[in-house]
This record gives C-alpha cells, structure tokens and sequence, in this order.
C-alpha cells in the first residue's frame, strides 16, 4: 500500500475539521467555493485569538482561524453556554448573565477572560466592543493586539460629529448639517428649522440604525429627539445626538476599506445596501447597479484619503449617500469589520478575517489596487427571526424547532451561528443568518437567491423569508430602480405577502389539492400496503372543495401513478413529484415549471399550510360532502381590537404614559416597548377612556400580552 505524506497545511486542514461541529464543516466547505483560503503558513501570527462576540460572526471569525491554524477563544454568556459559537471554539469562558451591559459589554469579565486563557490577541467582530475605544485601550494597555485599527481611529471615526470635520478637512463630500452636538429638544427643533425639513436625528456614537430617527416637523423632532436619545444611551452608553439634511430617496452604497500600518490602503469595491427597513440593511449586494467605473474610482478613492487622513489599520467601510444624479456624500465610517463583508469577499476573492489577523500582526498588505476585480456578482439576505408583515419586522422569539440550511445548492453560503434546537432569545439581534448567493452574472445570483430561500427550512420562530423574496423578484429591485426608501414606496400599505396572479392561485390551489389527496392515501397504507386487504381498489378520482383567502374552488382531482391532474374552473394543471410527506420539503412540477414547496401543518380538519413563492398560505381542503356539512358550523367571533392594546412583540415595557380614568386621542402613545434595543411606541387605536392599564415599567412581556384595555 502507498505510504502518504501529511503535509503541515493538511494537518491544520484536519484539525479544523476535527474540532469544527457538523454545521461548521459545511460551512467551511461551502466558504472555500466563495473566497481564498490559500494563507502563507510560513507567515506567524498569533497561537491563540479571543473573539469578543457571540452568534454568526463568532463563527465566521473562528472559521479562519482554524484555517489559519490557529487557537480560539469564546466568550458567552449564561443563556448562551450552549451555543453554536462555545461549542466551535478550544476554549470558552462565561462572561456573566444574558444582559449584554452584564456579559458580552462587560470589559471586565473580557480582560479577566484574556488573562486566564492567554490569548494573545482579540477579535471584536461588529456591535458590542468592536468600536469601543476604552476597550482597545484597555487591551494594549495589557499588551494583547486588537484585531482592528487603533484608538485614534477609533475615535475619531466613531464620533459622528468629529469624523465629518476629520472628512471636510480631507476633502470627502459631506452632508450640509449641524457641526455640534445638540443640547435638547427645543435646540434641536431650532436646528432643524435652520436646515430645511426633512432632517436625520441619530446618535454621534451610534450605528446599526439604532438611535436614528427621520423628522418632516417640529413635532417629529422632538419625538425623535427623545427617543434617538434613549436608544442612544441604551446601546452605546452615549446619548449625543447630532442633526443633519436627510437627503430624499438616496442610495446607500458603501465602499469597503483595506489598509495597514505601513502607509498603504486599498478600497475593495462598492455594496449596495439601499434596500433597508428602520435604517437597517435587509438586502446588499456587490458590486451596485448604479454605479459606473468613474464614480466606483471616486468613491474608492476619497475613502481610502480618509482611511489615511486617520492613519487607519484594518479592514473599514466608508458609507455613503448618492443620489439621484451620482453626487455622493460621506455618511460614517465604520470602523470594524461590517455585517455585510462576505459579498464583497466573494467578488474580490479575499477573507476579510485573514487580512485583518495579518494586518493586525503588523504585516503589509499583499495586494495593490489594481490586483482587486470584480468577479461575478453576489447578494446578501439578513433572515432574521423577526415578522415582516409587522412594520417590515418586529422580532420574534422562540425555539429552532426545525433548522436546514440550503448549503446543499450551487454557490450557496450561510455564515450563521444557530443549529436546530437553538433559542433565539429577547437579549440579542434577532438575525439567524446572512444567505449568500453568488453568480457570473447578476441574474444567475438572483436566481440562486430564489432557490435558497425556497429551500430553507425555518420552524419555531417567525422569519423574514417572505419579505426577502418578494424584495428580489420585485420589477424595481431586477431593473436597480431602487433607494433606501424601496419598502415604504412599494409596499405603502405594509408588507402582505405574495400577491397570487391567477395562473399562481391555480398552481397553489392544485398543489394543495393533491397534496390532500396523497395524504390520504397514504394513510390507508400501512408498510406499503392497504391496511384492509378486502378494500375495493384504490381511487382514482376525488371531488374537493379548497378554501383559499377567503375564496372557495371546486377541484376534480385524477391521479395516475405520482402524477396528479387538477381541474379548477375549467383549467387543467398537471402536478407531480415523489410526494415525501415526511420530508420538510416538497418538490414539485407544475404544468412543466419546477417549484418547491414546504408544507408547515396539515391536521385532520384538511386545514393545510403551504409556504409557496416565499410567503405562507393558509388552505382548507375538504371532500364535496364534507365541505356541505362544514356549512352547518358555527363561527368564531373575531376579537374586538379596537379597545384593547396587546404587545406587537417580545420585549420590555420602557414607559407607560396613561392610567385608568384617563382619556387618549387616536394615535396618541400609550406605552413604550424595548425590543432588541430598539425603542417602539404603542398607541391608541381610538379615542376613548382608559379603563385598565395591565403593565408597568421594567416589566418583560410576550407577543400578543394585554397592555391596556379602553372603554
């Protein structure tokens, strides 16, 4: 037998795999298809890294690591010591209760953490610590390397007010604003006023959309002011504020940064983060629609003058506002590695994460500008645990129940931090993944984006799939017609769902049908056969009447072998498939075209639900005689919501602002719920008298609780 060599690179290779669980070898796996992972091993960095967060970027971070051969470190807290990310590392270390101000925001317990571990250096990821300066203090000050740029940078760009003089100065475009930082409510109206109308409120240390706020009035102001302010506090323990033009109908778009501390700096190319709900990216992808190659070189180029203006070291994004006409204007910096890197990784072929560990090391960067390409096209879809027919997505929390990742498909990559069994809890960002597809060409990644998400499989919790999907099949987002205010604009009435054209009800009604009918008969079947030997033989035909939005469709449904011929109202659809009703996905092809359904329930009643197109459709499937009967049923009255206020979503109840006895206006607010850090005010549905208030401040409440009751 032929004697193999094991070579260093496959030792580090088989270590990765060793310690990594199941989930994260398949990501590691689908990731190599996305980026390099060809790394230098004759190249010392570090033995051992800490990395300061929890969830998805953990193990994005703790994949390249292990590549790298290189040991790691997690922090958790307690409601977390079971989590994806502990489980990945060679060492975990709790850092105190769920509350992040008490666990992964506790500098304290981090150094402690450090020290007992020996880790040599320290990876932040994005939120929390990532742009701390007192934190990278702290660490050089203990001699540990911060995987990021120095507190200067740090500083200087996470100060919004300090970070727009720093880009005047080094001649970036800018917005028209207030250079200050606002002492109240009445300056701030003032502010404004001086300006013009539609200002931006948001916090000078903020990000993440959090501590933001857009005013068309006086009162607007100062309703923003307060709440921008104490989501400010809250998340960032700053409460400055500043106020500047909000420019209508803009682009996001984002240039990302790479440099080193050596005086060299590249920009990577743009994302296109327009499509947004709450100030908060939903959909990206690189490189952007709009931009040509002289306006991609301006952008790259004023960002990488302002990455040099602060002496910057580390991967960066530079985020901008452009307009109708491609004049843009600098937005922030973010100084850390962005939500959003892995596209970028996958059109330029870099790990982000390696970069950062070799720039952090005091290497220089192995690349110049003209070594960076766009290769092919990526998108990115954030599916949170959030209900997206509420404000676009209201958090939902709860158990993993059933978890599938649709890793199995071409140029599909999940970066994620959950498993099957996983809580997705009230203390945390309520994101599940970052879906990535990958194409030549833009229509060959939407159309991987399309398959994916028709082939994820998410119960237990409330998801965004829907919304996500409708986003990349709209007209105005495949043509690029698109801008931060996309969501509002298309759907004025809030997000519905997937609206049914006629030839789509008639696949989703035949679709429910059959799979009716294959229940059925599978429930005569025992191990293959029919349960009664003496039965006649099996049917061929059956006459169904299926209810679907409040329509009703009588259905004739013939069978012949998998194959189902349905006809509705003197249409004929042909369905057929394997039908595997044990499996969670159903594959099926409808009058030639192949689609992929989930069915979520289906009970005896014939109530059956089906996650078609992206958006789930509730059926009622019942026999001719059956449904004569079910005519005969009473009722459920639907509850009066007009005078009662029930929480949206989980969360915290921040202030109640009525009592019994009182009487409110429509519209007027009634109580505040805290929910991931973001602050949502509750109000009247009428105007009426208050006659029972059944919360109070600091208490936690469910989904669907009872805050107050009007007369």
């Amino acid at each position: 037998m032929a004697a193999y060599r094991v070579t260093p690179a496959l030792q580090r290779v088989l270590h990765a795999v060793k310690h990594a669980s199941l989930h994260s070898r398949c990501c590691v796996v689908v990731s190599r298809a996305q980026y390099s992972t060809a790394f230098d091993h004759n190249e010392k960095t570090f033995d051992k890294i800490l990395i300061a967060n929890r969830g998805e970027i953990a193990c994005r971070v703790m994949k390249t690591c292990k590549l790298m051969g290189i040991k790691t470190v997690a922090v958790h807290s307690d409601v977390d010591s079971s989590a994806v990310h502990v489980k990945m590392a060679d060492e975990a270390v709790c850092v105190g209760p769920a509350p992040t101000s008490k666990s992964y925001l506790n500098m304290d317990a981090i150094m402690d953490a450090i020290r007992s571990t020996g880790a040599q250096a320290v990876h932040p990821g994005y939120g929390f610590l990532s742009e701390n300066k007192e934190f990278a203090r702290r660490l050089a000050a203990e001699g540990v390397t911060f995987i990021g740029p120095d507190t200067h940078a740090i500083q200087a760009m996470g100060d919004k007010i300090e970070s727009k003089l720093i880009a005047k100065a080094a001649k970036v475009n800018t917005i028209p604003g207030f250079d200050g930082v606002v002492k109240d409510a009445e300056e701030a109206v003032k502010i404004s006023n001086e300006i013009g109308y539609p200002v931006m409120i948001k916090a000078s240390a903020g990000g993440g959309g959090k501590g933001m706020r857009i005013a068309w009035n006086d009162e607007e102001t100062r309703e923003g002011f307060r709440f921008s302010s104490q989501e400010a506090a809250s998340s960032f323990g700053d409460d400055r504020l500043l106020i500047e033009k909000f420019i209508d109908n803009p682009r996001h778009i984002e240039i990302q940064v790479l440099a080193d501390k050596h005086g060299n700096a590249l920009w990577l190319n743009e994302r296109e983060c327009s499509i947004q709900r709450r100030n908060q990216k939903v959909v990206e992808e690189a490189p952007s629609t709009f931009l040509d190659p002289e306006t991609r070189r301006a952008m790259g180029e004023q960002a990488v003058a302002l990455a040099k203006a602060v002496k910057y070291s580390s991967a960066g994004t530079v985020e901008f506002l452009v307009d109708s006409r491609k004049n843009f204007y600098f937005l922030e910096m973010n100084t850390r590695l962005q939500v959003e890197h892995p596209i970028t990784e996958c059109i330029t072929g870099l790990d982000l994460v390696q970069q950062m560990i070799r720039v952090a090391k005091g290497y220089p960067l192995n690349h110049r500008q003209e070594d960076i390409p766009i290769n092919g096209w990526a998108i990115e879809s954030r599916v949170y645990a959030e209900d997206p027919y509420k404000s676009f997505g209201l958090p939902s929390i709860g158990r993993l129940s059933q978890y599938q990742e649709p890793v199995n498909l071409p140029n599909v990559r999940v970066d994620s931090g959950i498993q099957e069994g996983s809580d997705i809890s009230i203390y945390y960002d309520p994101m599940i993944s970052k879906l990535v597809t990958y194409g030549k060409t833009r229509d060959e990644a939407l159309k991987r984006m399309e398959a994916a998400l028709d082939n994820y499989v998410i119960r237990g919790v409330t998801h965004n799939i829907p919304l996500l999907r409708e986003i990349i099949v709209h007209p105005r987002f495949i043509s690029g017609d698109i801008s931060t205010s996309f969501l509002p604009e298309v759907y004025p009435e809030g997000f519905k769902g997937h609206p049914l054209t006629a030839p789509e009800r008639r696949e989703l009604l035949a679709a429910g049908g059959a799979l009716y009918v294959a229940a059925q008969l599978r429930s005569q079947k025992f191990l293959g056969d029919l349960r009664v030997s003496n039965t006649q033989q099996e049917r061929k035909q059956w006459e169904l009447c299926v209810e679907l939005e409040k329509g009703v469709h009588m259905l004739g449904v013939s069978r012949s072998g998998s194959t189902y011929t349905v006809e509705i109202d003197g249409e004929k659809v042909e369905v057929c498939g394997d039908w595997n009703l044990a499996s969670v996905l159903l594959n099926v092809t409808v009058n030639g075209t192949h689609r992929t359904l989930q069915c979520l329930s289906r009970n005896a009643a014939g109530e059956i639900s089906l996650q078609y197109l992206g958006t789930t459709f509730k059926l009622r499937v019942l026999s001719k005689l059956a449904a004569a009967l079910s005519k005969h049923m009473p009722e459920k009255v639907p509850e009066d919501t007009s005078s009662i206020l029930r929480s949206p979503m989980p969360g915290s109840v921040v202030a109640v602002s009525v009592k019994p006895g009182d009487t409110v206006a429509e519209g007027q607010e009634i109580c505040v719920i805290e929910a991931m850090k973001m602050q949502n005010s509750m109000t009247a549905a009428k105007t009426a008298k208050v006659k029972s208030v059944h919360c109070k401040a600091g208490e936690t409440v469910g989904e669907g609780d009872l805050l107050v009751e009007l007369e």
